[in-house]
C-alpha cells in the first residue's frame, strides 16, 4: 500500500487522495474548494494539515457503517452540510493547544469508503506502522485514589480510560482502599510478575506517587548510601541500599511494621484529599521470601531480577491531587488528558530521585539506617511543620494546608542544625556567608544578584550533557561514589534555621508558578539545597511571598543560601525533628541525603515552554 495512492472520504473535506509513506500518510483534497478552512479560521476545527505522521497516532479504530460529514462549503451555511451513509474507520491524533503549548488535545480524522474490505486494510496497516513505535507500553499497572483532590481520583480515570482503551493498552486497574494499599502491592509483587508490565500509573497526587516510589525502590535500589563527611558518627558507610532495616535475616530485609512506620501519617484512606502513603495502621505482613530478587519461580528456574535504574520501566502520573507539582514540573500541564495521552505514547525522561537515609530519629533512639525515597522534595523545619499541624485540621479538606501554614508561619519557630554538604566544583553556590548572618555588613533586607537562569525544558541539553545511570544496563550496579570526585570537599553550615529544604525538581505548581527552584533540573544528577537562616517575621513573609510571582527569584535575600549539591548531611538536637517528604512526615533527628541521576524513567517528555 505504501506509495500507491486511494480515494478515500474525509470527514469535513470530502473525497481526498490518501498515500502511505514510511513516517506517515497524507492526503489530498480532490476538490480543494470546497475545504473547511472557514471553520478552522473561526476556531471550530484544529487547523487541518495535509499529512498525518505516525508519531501524532495514538489509536486508529475500524467504526460501523454510519453518515460521514460532507465538504463545508464556504459559499454556505454551516448547517447545510452533506452526510454520507459508508464504511467507516477513525485515526485518532493529537495535536497541541494555540494557548497552551505543553497541553495535548486528541483528535479524530474519520475517514470512509463504500467498501468495508478497504477500511479494514487501511486499519491492518496503519496498526501495524504504530506498533513499530517500541517505547509505547501494551500493559499498565495503574493504582487510582478514590479520594484525592475532592474524589477527581475516580472522574479523571473514567475521562481517561477511553483513551487507553481506543489505543489498545491493557490496564490492570487497583482502586486504593487503604493507606499503604499501593506500597503493598508493589512490594510484595514477584520480580516475575513485575515484568509483565510496562510501568505503573498513579491517578492521584505527589502522595500517592511516592508510596509507588517506595515500593518498588524498597528492595530493587542497589545505590550505596549517601557519603557522609568527616566527623558524621557513619563517616565512610557504603552499603547497599535495598531495604528498609538491617534486621539481622540479610542484608536489607524490610518488614511490613518496619516500613510502615517510617512515614508518620495518621488517618487512613477517608480523607477527602489525603494521598493513601505510609501510616502506622497494623501490618499486613508481608512474605519475606517474595520480597527476595533472586527468589526461584514454583518450576525451580531462577527468575530475574528487577533493579533501578532500568530503560524499560517507567512511571506515570495522571494528576489528581492538591498541588501536582511532578507533573507540572515534568510536562508543563496539570491536564489529565495530556498525562494519560504521554503515556500512551511512550514519551520517556529520566528523573533523578533523593535517597534519604535516617540514622537516627531522635537524638536518645538508637542508630537504625532506615531509606526512603522523594522525587521532588525533602523539607525540614516549616515545611515539616506544616504537614504536621495539617493534621489536625483533616476536616478542612485541601484549605487546611493554607490554614497550616499560616500558623506555623506565625509560630516563627526556628532549630538549631548542622548541615554539611558536597561542594560542587562546576557552578557557584549562591549563599551567605556559614557564619550567622547577622554579622554581615550589609543588612538582611539586602538582596543579590544572580546570574541568568538555564530553566529545564523539554529535549533539556544540561540533562543530556552527560550519560545518565539510567542508561547502564541491569547487571551494572550504580554506585554514588562514581558520581562524586575523588577528593570530596565538605562544607559546613551551623545555626538556627527557619528551614532546610532539597529541590530535586522545580517543584513548579499554581501557588508558586516558577516553584521553589526555577532552575532545578530533572536529571542533572544535582540537589538545590535551601537553608533558611532565622531572620524577622517580616522579610521571611517577603521571601514566602517571592515565591507566588512568576519571574521572581526568593533566593536572593541574605538570609537564604542556595547551595547545588550532590548530597548533603543534616544533624539536629531537637527531640521531635520532622521531614516533609513529597508530602509525607518523615521523623528523623540525624540524615543523610544523594541525588541518584535518573533513577526512575517517567512517562513525560519535560515541558514546552
Amino acid at each position: 500500500m505504501q506509495g500507491d495512492g486511494e480515494v478515500l472520504f474525509l470527514g469535513g473535506i470530502g473525497e481526498v487522495t490518501v498515500t502511505l509513506g514510511h513516517d506517515g500518510l497524507s492526503f489530498l483534497p480532490l476538490h480543494p474548494e470546497l475545504g473547511s478552512s472557514c471553520l478552522s479560521s473561526i476556531g471550530l476545527l484544529p487547523k487541518l494539515e495535509n499529512k498525518i505522521k505516525f508519531s501524532d497516532v495514538y489509536a486508529v479504530e475500524l467504526l460501523d457503517e454510519g453518515p460521514v460529514c460532507g465538504p463545508w462549503n464556504t459559499r454556505i451555511v454551516v448547517q447545510s452540510k452533506k452526510n454520507s451513509e459508508m464504511h467507516r474507520f477513525a485515526v485518532h491524533v493529537i495535536t497541541r493547544s494555540r494557548k497552551h503549548p505543553s497541553q495535548l488535545v486528541p483528535y479524530e480524522y474519520l475517514f470512509g469508503h463504500k467498501d468495508p474490505e478497504t477500511c479494514k486494510s487501511w486499519v491492518e496497516h496503519l496498526s501495524a506502522c504504530i506498533n513499530n513505535e517500541q517505547d509505547r507500553p501494551k500493559n499498565l499497572m495503574v493504582f487510582v485514589h478514590p479520594l484525592c483532590g475532592k474524589g477527581r481520583g475516580c472522574k479523571n480515570w473514567e475521562m481517561v480510560a477511553p483513551l487507553f482503551d481506543r489505543a489498545k493498552v491493557n490496564t490492570k486497574v487497583i482502586i486504593t482502599e487503604r493507606a499503604g494499599h499501593a506500597y503493598d502491592t508493589l512490594a510484595s509483587i514477584s520480580d516475575k510478575e513485575l515484568k509483565k508490565f510496562d510501568g505503573v500509573v498513579a491517578v492521584g497526587g505527589d502522595g500517592l506517587l511516592n508510596e509507588i516510589l517506595n515500593g518498588l525502590l524498597n528492595l530493587r535500589n542497589k545505590t550505596s548510601y549517601p557519603p557522609t563527611p568527616e566527623g558524621f558518627g557513619y563517616f565512610g558507610s557504603t552499603e547497599k541500599c535495598q531495604g528498609y532495616r538491617n534486621d539481622g535475616l540479610n542484608n536489607s530485609t524490610p518488614t511490613s511494621d518496619a516500613v510502615k512506620n517510617v512515614m508518620l501519617r495518621v488517618g487512613s484512606n477517608k480523607s477527602d484529599d489525603h494521598e493513601p502513603l505510609l501510616s502506622t495502621g497494623q501490618s499486613v505482613g508481608l512474605d519475606i521470601s517474595s520480597l527476595n530478587p533472586n527468589t526461584e519461580s514454583s518450576t525451580g528456574d531462577q527468575v530475574p531480577s528487577v533493579s533501578f535504574p532500568n530503560d524499560w520501566f517507567r512511571l506515570g502520573i495522571i494528576p489528581s491531587g492538591s498541588t501536582d507539582a511532578i507533573v507540572l514540573s515534568t510536562t508543563g500541564e496539570r491536564d489529565a488528558v495530556t498525562s494519560a495521552l504521554l503515556i500512551i505514547f511512550g514519551r520517556r525522561i529520566a528523573l533523578d530521585i533523593a535517597q534519604v537515609v535516617r540514622w537516627k530519629s531522635s537524638p536518645s533512639a538508637e542508630v537504625l539506617p532506615t531509606v526512603c525515597y522523594a522525587a521532588s522534595f525533602a523539607g525540614y523545619g516549616f515545611y515539616g511543620e506544616v504537614i504536621r499541624e495539617s493534621e489536625n485540621y483533616r476536616w478542612m479538606g485541601p484549605a487546611r494546608y493554607d490554614f497550616s501554614g499560616t500558623m506555623v508561619f506565625l509560630k516563627h519557630r526556628s532549630y538549631d542544625a548542622k548541615v554539611a554538604f558536597l561542594e560542587n566544583e562546576n557552578s557557584h553556590s549562591l549563599a551567605a556567608s556559614a557564619e550567622n548572618v547577622a554579622d554581615e555588613v550589609q543588612p538582611l533586607q539586602s538582596r543579590r544578584k544572580r546570574s541568568r537562569k538555564t530553566i529545564c525544558l523539554a529535549n533539556c541539553s544540561v540533562c543530556k550533557e552527560t550519560s545518565t545511570p539510567g542508561q547502564n544496563s541491569e547487571d551494572e550496579i550504580p554506585n554514588s561514589s562514581q558520581t562524586i570526585h575523588d577528593n570530596p570537599k565538605w562544607i559546613w553550615s551551623e545555626g538556627r534555621f527557619l528551614s532546610v529544604g532539597a529541590a530535586v525538581i522545580s517543584c513548579r505548581n499554581e501557588r508558586a508558578p516558577d516553584g521553589l527552584v526555577a532552575e532545578a533540573h530533572l536529571s542533572d544528577g544535582f540537589l538545590h539545597l535551601l537553608l533558611i537562616r532565622d531572620c524577622p517575621l517580616p522579610l521571611y513573609l517577603w521571601h514566602l511571598t517571592q515565591f507566588t510571582k512568576k519571574g521572581s527569584d526568593p533566593l536572593t535575600f541574605k538570609f537564604v543560601e542556595h547551595h547545588k549539591t550532590q548530597a548533603f548531611t543534616f544533624i539536629s538536637s531537637h527531640d521531635e525533628s520532622v521531614w516533609n517528604l513529597d508530602g509525607e512526615l518523615f521523623q528523623a533527628c540525624e540524615v543523610s541525603v544523594q541525588a541518584c541521576r535518573g533513577l526512575v524513567n517517567l512517562f513525560a517528555s519535560g515541558p514546552e515552554v
